[in-house]
């Protein structure tokens, strides 16, 4: 599910500046930080209370509104991180049996089906998840509805700001990705509520707790003892092998308020051999880079810092955004446009395809040519030597095929002989003789006409009677010759 719902951040072209953003109830926190060499830089901070409720609003007033405070805090950055309420995020918890990702991921969205009380389609979902015994995990599901992300991504983009980015700050305050965040029960005071986080290799438990903190004629209470009872529920709900890894206590926010609950969980805890730690400032390799020395620890500032520095969130719950391409279709996707689109779609992959097989053939005989090339042209250079060397006549001794045929017509008994023949273009023949009277001339010819390749046999004259002169004139074959 993680592949699934998570935005591949290393894709993302990497920002050097962004601002950090947060909404806790009706309070919007923000920095601005700018990467530089290794270094973060703080430029602006601001601190304000907004009149109109982003959910409940017109996006364009509270956009306007934010708008408003961002000029007046100087601010020109445009691509945000944005810390959404931790009240606004469901979670459910299941355990993981040894499973490929894929199986998993479906596992995954059954146990969000039965855990969360709405439609899950209606949702934004993550997972994070932390290691147990035999392979097994622990997975803490989180999600947010569909509609305040889509709320608060109009109010943005109302007030001129491009999110990159909508995560839990908590998360950001207190990751639990790093070796020295195992075991950790992380509490962040916010202005209406208490946000409580347990990392032990991963997410194990979010809870954000409400009525822990009233106002009382302008003035913030906070309920300790209420918070000491729900992080204790929230222990004993734990599988024992992450109960019992959780060492540590780490307390974010306001120095009084903060101190109030540190004595309180020090009480209650510290008998367990929970250590309290109330946090004032970040470590020195906290981030990965050198920190400004005015850095305020806030989520904000935590958000915008781990963005800089490339690291992905836990909870990412930013919608994706779809490429021009899609957008294009996801309108045109309907009814007659789409048979005709789908239609245009075919007959171009047909083209494509004969085109395709086209050039694959010119491709090959390209090859096979390459190949004989050498030899060809041996040849042609031979059969022009053989043209230029061949001789003359014909060699077909067409003369004396023709002379062969004549002698075979005439009677062996001398009783026709032929005194002169004469040969016209290798086709036309006349010849002149004796005879010693018309039967045995008449006999000649008739045999002359049953020969191979004669035709057209033509007596031409006839002299005296016993012996008789004659000549005649046959036709032989279709001719040609190349003799003189």
């Amino acid at each position: 599910m993680k592949n699934v719902l998570k935005i591949n951040f290393g894709k993302r072209r990497k920002l050097t500046s962004v601002l950090g953003l947060t909404l806790d109830g009706s309070r919007l926190e923000g920095v601005v930080l700018r990467r530089t060499n290794g270094s973060l830089q703080l430029r602006q901070t601001f601190c304000v209370a907004l009149s109109l409720d982003p959910l409940t609003a017109a996006p364009e007033l509270v956009g306007r509104e934010i708008r408003n405070h961002l000029d007046a805090a100087g601010v020109r950055e445009r691509h945000c991180v944005v810390g959404v309420p931790l009240k606004w995020a469901l979670t459910a918890h299941t355990e993981l049996p040894p499973l490929p990702e894929v199986d998993a991921a479906s596992l995954l969205q059954l146990e969000a089906e039965r855990g969360f009380p709405s439609d899950i389609t209606t949702l934004r979902l993550a997972d994070s998840r932390c290691p147990l015994a035999a392979g097994k995990q622990h997975v803490t599901l989180a999600g947010i509805p569909n509609a305040q992300l889509a709320a608060l991504e109009q109010v943005l983009v109302a007030s001129k700001l491009k999110p990159v980015s909508f995560s839990l700050g908590l998360t950001a305050l207190q990751p639990p990705g790093r070796e020295a965040a195992k075991g950790v029960l992380a509490l962040a005071i916010g202005e209406s509520q208490v946000g409580l986080q347990i990392t032990g290799g991963g997410v194990a438990a979010l809870r954000a707790l409400e009525g822990a903190i009233v106002d009382e004629a302008g003035r913030r209470e906070l309920h300790t003892d209420l918070v000491a009872r729900e992080a204790r529920i929230t222990l004993g709900q734990l599988p024992a092998e992450l109960r019992d890894a959780v060492k540590h206590i780490r307390i974010f926010g306001p120095r009084e308020l903060a101190q109030q609950l540190a004595d309180e969980m020090e009480l209650r805890f510290e008998p367990m051999g929970l250590k309290v730690e109330l946090v004032s400032a970040y470590a020195p390799d906290e981030f990965g880079a050198q920190l400004p020395p005015e850095a305020p620890v806030s989520t904000a500032f935590s958000l915008a810092a781990r963005l800089l520095m490339g690291e992905t969130p836990v909870f990412e719950f930013l919608p994706p955004k779809p490429s021009a391409l899609q957008q294009l279709v996801a309108r045109y996707s309907s009814g007659r446009l789409r048979s005709a689109g789908a239609v245009a779609a075919g007959v171009v992959v047909l083209v494509g395809g004969l085109f395709l097989f086209q050039q694959v053939q010119l491709i090959v005989l390209r090859s096979q040519w390459s190949a004989m090339s050498a030899r060809v042209q041996e040849l042609d250079g031979l059969q022009q030597e053989i043209r230029q060397y061949r001789p003359w006549f014909d060699d077909s001794f067409r003369s004396l095929t023709i002379l062969r045929q004549l002698t075979l017509a005439f009677p062996e008994d001398g009783s026709v002989t032929a005194k002169a023949v004469e040969i016209r273009n290798g086709n036309t023949v006349t010849c002149t003789g004796t005879a010693q009277d018309n039967g045995a001339l008449l006999r000649t010819l008739n045999q002359l006409r049953t020969a191979d390749g004669v035709t057209d046999v033509k007596l031409q004259q006839i002299r005296g009677k016993s012996p008789m002169q004659f000549s005649f004139d046959i036709h032989y074959g279709n001719g040609g010759g190349s003799e003189n």
